[in-house]
């Protein structure tokens, strides 16, 4: 019986120390802050689109980039910026670059509408 105790408390104190969070408040004030700091130097540097469309998520100092961006020097230019924001210690760019919109016309199509059919009496 005694031993069930023993490893009840060990379990639980094991749960305890796993959930415990990896930052203390103050490392997490410092990246809101950077993460804030980012954002707004991307308004207004990069675009105001650029709040809505990239997440900025930070984590000791490191940056994660992650969203849509139309072109790879659009994603090298946001990266660019974030690692200027004092208190960054790397970046992550996690960006995925769209593809241009192509307008793709099936083989063999012709580009003149189809005719309307006609009726036979």
């Amino acid at each position: 019986m005694r031993t069930r105790t023993i490893l009840t408390i060990a379990g639980a104190l094991l749960l305890a120390l796993a959930c415990r969070p990896n930052e203390s408040l103050e490392g997490q004030a410092k990246d809101a802050k950077i993460a804030a700091q980012i954002k707004s130097k991307l308004a207004s540097q990069v675009g105001a689109s650029t709040i809505t469309s990239i997440a900025v998520n930070v984590t000791n100092g490191v940056v994660t980039l992650s969203g849509p961006v139309h072109s790879a020097a659009e994603s090298s230019q946001i990266e660019s910026v974030a690692r200027t924001v004092e208190g960054v210690q790397d970046v992550k760019n996690t960006m995925q670059v769209l593809a241009p919109e192509t307008n793709v016309t099936p083989s063999g199509a012709s580009a003149a509408p189809p005719a309307a059919p006609t009726a036979a009496h």
